[in-house]
């Protein structure tokens, strides 16, 4: 059923609708985050950590150690941090699905868009105050932006966009599961996406097939275009398309998830009985 037009049944002005209850639907993710600090700290400290022992440990074995390689690694930390919304966005719409919240809201007169699309803004309003740390510590490792301010800006932005389209994709697969061990379990896969892009370590040492299917991770693309943006990595020469012309390829992979999986969460949302 379209959101608009269940509103419309309702009796209600769609679109005011939709912005209200989608509201109400982001401070209640909010306040989940707000009541398991715990958790989001952790959640949140894991990429300073990884930062830190990567940077250190790789960057001491690589052709680019030190501060070269930190630089390298910082955006790629971002970006895999950002996918995480796909774990996260799972997670959370599998535990509302399998313990009858979602049941409740549909009794409700909410907006069918409004329930996953608040569980995406939330998580995009916890990511952007979560993001700051890593950042402090790689400006305390020696990372730097050395593009423009209008890059900077640009990066973060495409950052954000990258986490949405995830957490959509996330939210939709938690409500097709059901389960919150189900999706915990695909949740857990989910970390193999950053291990095979571009994020961690150069593609251009790897087997051609191989390199192949990494350059076509949608988590390469994004973290080519944070590099180039920051100023922080010129852009691979040789590289298949999404890399080699990265600003465009992110766009495309991030709008591409965003069309296809937000309509489908709503869907899923609306007509799981």
């Amino acid at each position: 059923m379209n959101a608009l037009a269940y509103d419309r049944r309702q009796g209600v002005r769609g679109v005011g609708a939709l912005a209200y209850d989608g509201l109400a639907m982001t401070g209640r993710q909010l306040r989940r985050v707000r009541n398991n600090p715990g958790l989001a700290v952790l959640t949140q400290m894991m990429p300073v950590n990884m930062l830190l022992f990567f940077g250190y440990v790789f960057g001491s074995a690589l052709a680019m150690p030190g501060r070269e390689y930190r630089s390298f690694l910082l955006p790629g930390l971002l970006v895999a941090t950002a996918a995480g919304g796909l774990m996260t966005g799972m997670f959370q719409a599998a535990q509302d699905t399998h313990r009858g919240v979602m049941d409740r809201f549909r009794t409700m007169p909410v907006s069918r868009a409004a329930v996953p699309l608040g569980q995406a803004v939330a998580d995009l309003v916890v990511t952007t105050a979560g993001t700051v740390p890593l950042l402090l510590t790689g400006l305390a490792v020696g990372w730097r932006i050395e593009g423009s301010a209008a890059g900077a800006a640009g990066a973060v932005g495409l950052l954000l966009f990258f986490r949405f389209a995830c957490t959509c994709a996330g939210v939709f697969l938690g409500l097709l599961t059901r389960s919150e061990e189900a999706a915990g379990q695909l949740g857990a896969a989910s970390f193999v996406l950053p291990l095979l892009s571009n994020a961690y370590i150069p593609t251009d040492g790897l087997p051609d097939w191989l390199r192949t299917l990494a350059e076509w991770n949608p988590v390469s693309a994004v973290t080519t275009a944070l590099r180039d943006l920051f100023g922080n990595a010129p852009v691979p020469e040789g590289a298949a398309w999404p890399v080699s012309h990265p600003l465009a390829g992110a766009l495309g992979w991030c709008a591409a998830l965003t069309a296809v999986f937000l309509p489908l969460a709503v869907r899923r949302y609306a007509r799981t009985a």
